[in-house]
């Protein structure tokens, strides 16, 4: 950049000299001229004053013969005083001109204007002299009549005669020196103006001669310099028809340069670029805050403070994907990869160089790789699940995940239109994922939880968004898919590895039932001859079985208790009593367990504090959770207490005037009995924040529903500071 500069220079210097030699000979000509003119007018001026002063001369001779022939005329008359007036002033005027002609300089005429005349030779200056001594002469005779000229008391006829006599004599010598001298000084402005003449010819001819040799000079330059610059731009057109990447410049109010590759167009997919907005060429294309995030980045980039390698990491158009111009996304949207870069002139920024390259290859590439890998993932983790869990229990926990898919579809299915039917099968949807959610997550199988939490994402802005229409349920039909494909996929699975186990092992369990008729959505409870059963929860540690028993009903409690604990930071203590001693009757099976789950989920998100939290209360860092179940010949009843913080009715309260569910007054006056069962209400939580574990408020939802769908009771007894136990008995006949 800097060797341009100052090649640049280099060739602007001869450029500025020329040009200033140039106005510096006319500038020249031009100063000859003006002195030369002025020269020919202080020429004129003097041929002037020399016929001024003959006229003047020839007048006094005039005025004193006039005189000398009116003499005895009353002094006084109009006549005399004129003739002697004229006299007066051409003498004076006659005697000022010969002086200031002899000397040379300024003089001043009747008129009062003023001229400047030139010094002249010493031949002149003889003729001047010999004017001027005749003048003196006759001057002071003049002068003597004209003393007394108007005094009749006084003869002044002597003083006239002199002067008359004086005058002939004077005036032709006076007269014949000043012709000679006009004569002289006539001649010397014909050389003058000859020379000035030849001069400015000559002055003119060289200056055009000069201008045609820098016409020539520089012409023949500049079509050179056009020739190089036409060189260098095919050479810039061709690379910029060549290249396979989108190259323009953008200025500070983000205009496309007029040179751009041609790659480009079909790259943005527009064929007029060039001076257009690149703010105008992506709107609607991307996102408007997408928008927004690039404006800002290109002014940073023109901010000379801020480091280009650090502005760089916030583009906001790296990988972008840019839809086509109708804004639909169809296969012409493509992603696209920005690179900017600053342009520098000295060390100011001038441009910002862009570098476009059409990614979508590498990007859908990457996205099939992501998508692959996370398939084998999800399938390792299912797989992991297999091999790990009793497969009655997958087997129960596919055909529950069908049931309650099929369940939903029907929810979906069914006819809606009033404001509280939808909102209804809102609740109902809701209620049927948080179960299957669930027993996805006591199974460890992420991937499903991560597909029902985002389907409970969307339940509860439907819930929390007021009017609801049937269209808005339209998007739940992709995650039932997705859920219905994972369970195909574990079954699917436990088909391969029952089908690659030894056969000659006869004896050998197998790892998935191999499919026969349907089977009733239903899971095997029966427990192993086991009392009490105390599961220790420390954060990531192991658990601590005192009396392990064989039954994978019981560990699969104890596995989910273990994970919430951990992901919530909390230290527990789960004691089973009878667990292993009651007979479930079949249609209570998986509710018994919907509702066990979802309460163990409540009393570890809910009920026990943190290990601080129980420490500060004098309490033992390890809270304390027991699980009992108890059959009579017509109930069967499930308890479940923690040692927890209590439910706190206050906590309610507030947070029911901060949802904007009741105004203050409404809800201070609310009984501990109403203040109970909002928590039972689909999508109100205590907790500030949902996550994977609670704080959507539909888990106590779930139980009052079970509840109710089997003629059930259900019965909660709290103490804040110290326990909450829930009692539910179910019919069991």
């Amino acid at each position: 950049m800097a060797t341009t500069h100052n090649v640049d220079n280099k060739r602007y210097r001869s450029l500025i000299i020329s040009i200033a030699l140039f106005l510096s000979l006319i500038g020249a000509l031009l100063a000859f001229t003006f002195y030369t003119s002025s020269l020919l007018e202080r020429n004129t001026v003097l041929i002037d004053k020399t016929n001024q002063v003959a006229n003047s001369a020839q007048a006094v001779i005039k005025d004193l013969f006039d005189l000398d022939s009116s003499y005895g005329e009353d002094t006084n008359s109009p006549h005399i005083q004129r003739v002697l007036e004229r006299l007066e002033q051409n003498t004076a005027l006659i005697t000022s001109s010969i002086t200031a002609i002899e000397q040379g300089g300024e003089i001043t005429d009747v008129d009062g204007k003023i001229y400047d005349l030139p010094k002249i030779n010493n031949n002149s200056q003889t003729k001047v002299a010999a004017a001027n001594e005749q003048w003196l002469l006759l001057e002071p005779k003049i002068q003597t009549y004209l003393k007394d000229a108007d005094n009749i008391m006084v003869d002044s006829s002597d003083e006239l005669i002199q002067a008359v006599e004086q005058a002939k004599t004077s005036s032709l010598l006076i007269n014949d020196s000043l012709d000679q001298l006009t004569d002289e000084v006539f001649i010397n402005a014909e050389r003058q103006a000859d020379t000035i003449r030849l001069i400015q010819i000559l002055g003119v001819a060289a200056i055009f001669a000069y201008f045609l040799i820098f016409v020539f000079f520089f012409v023949r330059r500049l079509r050179d310099t056009d020739a190089e610059a036409l060189a260098a731009r095919r050479e810039t057109q061709e690379i910029m028809e060549t290249v396979n990447t989108g190259l323009f410049l953008l200025d500070k109010d983000l205009n496309i340069g007029q040179q751009h590759s041609r790659a480009l167009n079909g790259i943005i997919g527009e064929d007029r670029l060039a001076g257009e907005n690149f703010a105008d060429v992506l709107r609607g294309r991307i996102s408007d805050k997408d928008l927004r995030t690039t404006r800002q980045f290109i002014e940073q980039l023109y901010n000379p403070r801020v480091k280009e390698k650090l502005v760089d990491s916030l583009n906001p158009l790296h990988k972008v994907m840019l839809h086509n111009a109708s804004g639909e996304e169809s296969t012409t949207s493509r992603f696209l990869d920005f690179k900017f870069s600053r342009v520098y002139e000295d060390k100011d920024i001038a441009r910002i160089l862009v570098n476009v390259n059409d990614v979508s290859d590498a990007v859908y590439l990457e996205q099939r790789l992501e998508k692959e890998r996370s398939q084998n993932d999800m399938q390792i983790e299912m797989l992991t699940t297999i091999l790990n869990v009793n497969p009655k229990i997958i087997n129960e926990f596919i055909s529950n995940t069908k049931a309650h898919i099929d369940k939903m579809n029907n929810i979906l299915k069914n006819p809606g239109s009033s404001q509280f039917e939808l909102e209804g099968k809102l609740k109902a949807i809701y209620r049927e994922m948080h179960s299957l959610k669930g027993e996805a997550s006591a199974l460890k199988l992420h991937s499903f939880t991560k597909i029902a939490s985002d389907a409970e994402d969307k339940l509860d802005a439907l819930q929390n968004q007021g009017k609801l229409s049937g269209n808005n349920f339209l998007p739940l039909a992709v995650h039932l898919d997705d859920l219905l494909s994972l369970s195909n996929t574990i079954e699917t699975l436990g088909e391969r590895i029952n089908q690659a186990a030894p056969k000659a092992n006869n004896n050998a369990k197998p790892v998935m039932p191999v499919k026969t008729a349907p089977q009733p959505s239903v899971v095997q409870a029966q427990v192993a001859d086991v009392a009490t059963t105390n599961i220790n929860v420390d954060g990531g540690n192991e658990i601590d079985l005192s009396d392990e028993s064989d039954d994978e009903h019981l560990s699969y409690y104890q596995d989910f208790a273990k994970d919430i604990a951990i992901r919530q930071g909390k230290k527990i203590q789960l004691n089973g009593h009878n667990l292993a001693h009651i007979n479930i009757p079949e249609r209570l099976k998986q509710p018994i367990k919907e509702i066990s789950i979802q309460l163990l989920r409540n009393a570890v998100v809910h009920g026990i504090e943190s290990p601080e939290a129980r420490q500060s209360a004098g309490k033992s860092a390890i809270g304390s959770i027991d699980l009992e179940m108890e059959r009579d010949s017509q109930n069967l009843i499930i308890a479940l207490q923690d040692d927890g913080q209590g439910i706190d009715y206050e906590g309610i309260r507030h947070k029911l005037i901060a949802d904007g569910r009741f105004t203050q007054e409404e809800a201070s006056q609310m009984t501990h009995g109403n203040l109970l069962k909002t928590l039972f209400t689909s999508g109100f939580s205590t907790k500030e924040h949902a996550d994977e574990d609670g704080g959507r408020g539909v888990g106590l939802d779930v139980i009052k529903a079970l509840v109710k769908e089997h003629n059930g009771k259900l019965n909660v007894n709290t103490e804040l500071g110290k326990m909450t136990r829930f009692v539910i008995t179910l019919p069991a006949a």
